[in-house]
């Protein structure tokens, strides 16, 4: 199929097809980049990343006529009055909206400007209004021939033709608006669906897509999206964030903790993680551990909600919020000092007392790292002393499943010398 061309076939219909079928080609796009990756840059390079994003940002964000092309026709008289209508607007427009049109232009033209579908809606109105057909059989035009039903389809044809000249995604705005509520959420779905699929370990599609409105579009969706489609938009900031935890240049770049729109996806991926309810709750989890090198060392309100879940919940919801917290507390994290602080202040080591004893074995393993972490860092701890965390060291390290992990193992040894050194002194107390 890839050799065949498929490509180019999606890419066309996802930007001049109806928007039943474009769902039907996100989908497929979806499904061949998450059974061959090697799909994910043939795709890419058909400009299948922005048409997705767009379709994610219409109705979602306001500008998203800038993520979005329209068809290549010649210029209508529509078409200059609506440019003439943002150069009259220009001023009052351009503030707040220039560094990012300036690196939109190059890459995604688009006659509307900075105008929203409303205000291109009103100007095609007023347009028309100043425009009458007429009436009573009259005709005006040039050649004097009288008004038929002929030339009159004809008018209407040539007018229908023009407003589709400023069609997005092969359907006039108006078009899109008036699609059915599912239709669009289906829409929306599925094209966060595919970006999920095409993010997979690959750096320069999420370059490609942090550097859209994609961020900002997720936020709101996860807070006001449908099933499906929140659930769509968990996993590719899932996958997104994974590649970014790897990829320095692209988290520093995509999620700095000034950025609106990483401060928006956290913010909802927290308010997730703190409901606790949803099927979304795996994905944010992963998602703020991915991020844990980009949170400052004053930011710790993501560190409670993660503690919380370690307690008195399912076997995956544990082990997830361990390996989470683990990616704060880790050597690795320049702030682990601090994060294993919060950890211990939010009550994580009673917890991760109980699920180094008692848990299911693919509990153990993450909490008892976790917890090796902790001691190591804040071997002076007086709570991790009360709760004889050194004792706990001392039998996992006669485990069976700890000494097959030579890692954990020597990160166990480091830890339990730590505590042990600090706390010889106990009988001298702990500051």
């Amino acid at each position: 199929m890839i050799h065949a061309g498929v490509c180019s076939v999606f890419a066309k219909i996802l930007k001049e097809g109806p928007m039943k079928v474009q769902a039907v080609a996100a989908w497929a796009v979806s499904e061949l980049a998450g059974n061959n990756p090697n799909c994910q840059d043939l795709f890419a390079q058909h400009n299948i990343i922005r048409l997705l994003v767009g379709h994610l940002a219409f109705e979602t964000v306001q500008e998203h006529s800038k993520y979005t092309i329209a068809t290549t026709n010649k210029a209508t008289s529509i078409h200059a009055l609506v440019i003439a209508s943002n150069k009259s607007n220009a001023n009052s427009n351009n503030k707040g909206n220039e560094d990012e049109d300036k690196q939109s232009s190059d890459q995604i033209p688009h006659p509307m400007g900075n105008q929203n579908p409303n205000q291109m809606h009103n100007v095609v109105t007023h347009t028309m209004a100043m425009n009458p057909r007429p009436h009573n059989g009259q005709n005006h035009t040039k050649t004097g021939v009288t008004h038929n039903p002929y030339h009159h389809n004809h008018n209407n044809h040539k007018q229908n033709h023009h407003q589709n000249h400023l069609s997005l995604s092969g359907t006039s705005i108006k078009g899109r608006e008036l699609e059915d509520p599912e239709t669009k959420a289906n829409m929306k779905a599925m094209s966060a669906r595919a970006l999920w699929q095409l993010a997979k370990g690959n750096s320069p599609i999420c370059r490609s897509i942090t550097e859209s409105r994609a961020l900002l579009c997720f936020a709101v969706l996860l807070e006001k999206g449908p099933e499906d489609v929140q659930y769509n938009s968990a996993m590719a900031l899932m996958e997104i964030t994974a590649v970014a935890e790897q990829d320095t240049d692209l988290r520093r770049s995509a999620f700095k903790p000034n950025s609106p729109a990483c401060k928006a996806v956290v913010d909802q991926m927290l308010k997730i993680i703190e409901k606790a309810d949803t099927d979304l709750l795996i994905p944010c989890m992963k998602a703020v551990g991915n991020l844990a090198r980009t949170f400052r060392a004053t930011e710790t309100r993501m560190i409670a909600p993660l503690v919380s879940l370690l307690d008195e919940r399912e076997a995956e919801v544990s082990r997830e919020a361990s390996i989470a917290l683990s990616k704060f507390a880790c050597s690795d994290n320049f702030l682990h000092l601090d994060h294993s602080k919060a950890i211990i202040e939010a009550g994580g080591a009673k917890h991760l007392i109980q699920l180094v004893y008692f848990g299911e074995q693919i509990v153990q393993n993450p909490s008892l790292r976790l917890l090796c972490y902790i001691a190591l860092h804040v071997p002076d701890s007086e709570e991790l002393a009360q709760a004889e965390v050194l004792t706990v060291l001392e039998w996992a390290s006669k485990q069976s499943w700890v000494v097959q992990d030579e890692s954990l193992g020597t990160l166990l040894q480091d830890a339990k010398s730590r505590l042990e050194l600090y706390q010889s002194r106990g009988s001298k107390g702990f500051h």
